[in-house]
């Protein structure tokens, strides 16, 4: 199995039609395939072979997506990198990934030129543009004079297809190993169980019906289950992410249409929307918030919205109720993580309402998820415990880090270091992260908690909650608020409005007001971050 046969099938299933839009042009699905086609030429004739990684360094772009399958094709592993890091962090992931080729931007130059010397398996880079820069190559100049046909590489089920680097919040990070099966899975998972159950298409024709041996003819409406060829999703969060490999590999399954926008921006968004008659929209809880506070919200007509879904961190409760009321969709929140296939379950948007709160079924086919004690027992419904998935979505394991992968997979079962619990129809419902666990007086406090009690609050646009130092009750609740506007509430207001809503013991000992909140490249709050700052 070679993921990359989507690209090819797409093609066959559907024609040649407008895939791509990106600054202001459309791009075919074939013209991108044929030009992964021709990367993937060049990059074979530049030595890379079948095993071989290959690092993609670039924001949201169609080079990016040319690159993902030119290395799915030739049975390349393909290493997503943020181009944001800095000179250490991108030293480490060339170097611990013995990178042969790196696709990036000449904005990179610096950093790359500096990054590479510590990696000297990385002899080849590549720079989008026509003109090759100083110590690397043109990607139009090595993809001109190759052939648009590819031959795609035989690969196992067990292949590495894509390895993406956790932020290494616990240490250096760690290379998640994810299959072509891996990923098979994951896609067709989603593909069966949430757009399939969605929403289900009203069709109007003639139909045959059976009637004692005689076949009638009568037309009738009826309803039936497909994946509709009108869905736009509008690409906002960064490709170098997990969750680009999954959107590319699933409108090359669907044969839907992709909007992409190089970085995150509001208005860009809704005028994307607008324009494009978006139907799909997939981001972080930031950016609903950002959406729904801009002052040009009511200038975009955005009803042409028809699945709105929530992921990489918890949607305030409040968000998600403003958001159904302004713009008349539901959210759906789904959960998931790099070491099982990045999506993991989540609300199937369409047919019935979300369970606010809750993130959803599993939908990964044959995956199981359950919740587990400190002893890696099951605990019934309702309890507490680690979430815990096993099943064909679950990582390969961490590159080059058998302990740790041994740490993290256990009898099968990926521990994923999430705390929730599971409700009698099956929906999950997360805590917290273990490690951001507050332990006041012996007491467990969640910060997600004590977030959404803050969200309530008019004058708060972002919130979040650590534990800090005590000398009487080992910890304490800390708040960092950014305001909508800023100085409209005082620190003494917002204490006196959070003991309105929680018991003592959970109530913030001090607030702290930041212009905004330190976030991670797909816009999440970073509490490691919000721990560093005095």
């Amino acid at each position: 199995m070679n993921i990359g046969r989507l690209a090819d099938d797409n093609i066959q299933r559907f024609g040649e039609y407008d895939f791509v839009y990106f600054d202001g042009q459309w791009h075919t699905n074939v013209a991108m395939n044929q030009n992964a086609n021709r990367l993937g030429n060049a990059l074979k004739k530049l030595g890379v072979k079948k095993g071989d990684r290959v690092g993609v360094q670039l924001l949201n772009c169609p080079e990016l997506i040319q690159t993902f399958f030119a290395a799915f094709k030739i049975g390349a592993t393909l290493v997503p990198i943020n181009p944001s890091l800095k000179i250490p962090e991108l030293a480490y992931i060339y170097k611990d990934a013995g990178l042969t080729a790196l696709v990036s931007s000449p904005e990179y130059l610096a950093a790359i030129g500096a990054a590479r010397k510590e990696a000297p398996a990385l002899t080849h880079v590549i720079f989008t543009g026509t003109e090759a820069a100083a110590q690397a190559l043109s990607f139009n100049d090595i993809c001109r004079p190759e052939p648009a046909e590819l031959a795609v590489a035989d690969t196992d089920n067990d292949d590495t297809a894509v390895m993406i680097y956790t932020a290494g919040t616990t240490g250096s990070p760690k290379g998640v190993m994810l299959t072509h099966y891996n990923w098979y899975t994951h896609v067709t998972g989603y593909y069966d169980l949430v757009l399939l159950d969605s929403w289900g298409l009203s069709v109007r024709g003639v139909m045959r019906e059976q009637d004692g041996g005689q076949a009638k003819k009568a037309p009738q409406e009826g309803e039936v289950f497909g994946v509709s060829r009108s869905r736009v999703s509008l690409i906002t969060l960064p490709l170098f992410h997990g969750y680009g490999v999954f959107a590319l590999n699933l409108e090359f399954l669907t044969g839907g249409k992709l909007v992409v926008i190089t970085r995150w921006d509001p208005e860009e968004a809704m005028k994307c929307i607008d324009t494009y008659k978006v139907t799909d929209f997939r981001g972080v809880p930031t950016m609903y918030i950002q959406l729904l506070n801009h002052p040009s919200l009511a200038r975009y007509d955005l009803s042409s919205l028809k699945t709105c879904i929530c992921g990489a961190a918890p949607m305030p409760l409040a968000v998600a109720r403003v958001w159904k009321e302004k713009i008349g969709v539901d959210i759906w929140e789904g959960y998931g993580l790099s070491e099982a296939t990045t999506v993991n379950c989540g609300n199937v948007a369409g047919r019935r309402p979300p369970k606010y709160g809750s993130i959803g079924k599993c939908y990964q086919k044959c995956n199981s998820i359950k919740i587990f004690d400190d002893q890696d027992n099951e605990l019934p419904i309702g309890q507490t415990g680690e979430i815990v998935i096993k099943g064909p979505g679950v990582m390969k394991g961490y590159w080059n880090k058998p302990a740790e992968t041994a740490a993290a997979i256990r009898n099968g079962w990926l521990h994923t270091g999430d705390v929730g619990h599971m409700d009698e129809d099956g929906y999950l419902y997360i805590t917290d992260r273990k490690k951001d666990l507050i332990i006041r007086g012996g007491e467990n406090i969640y910060p997600k908690e004590i977030e959404n009690i803050l969200y309530l609050h008019p004058e708060v646009l972002e919130a979040g909650v650590i534990g800090i130092p005590d000398p009487v009750y080992g910890e304490a609740v800390k708040a960092f608020v950014a305001l909508k506007t800023p100085g409209a509430v005082t620190e003494e207001e917002l204490l006196e409005f959070c003991k309105t809503q929680l018991p003592s013991y959970k109530r913030p000992k001090a607030i702290q007001f930041l212009e905004s909140l330190p976030k991670s490249a797909v816009g999440k709050i970073l509490r490691r971050e919000l721990r560093n700052i005095k």
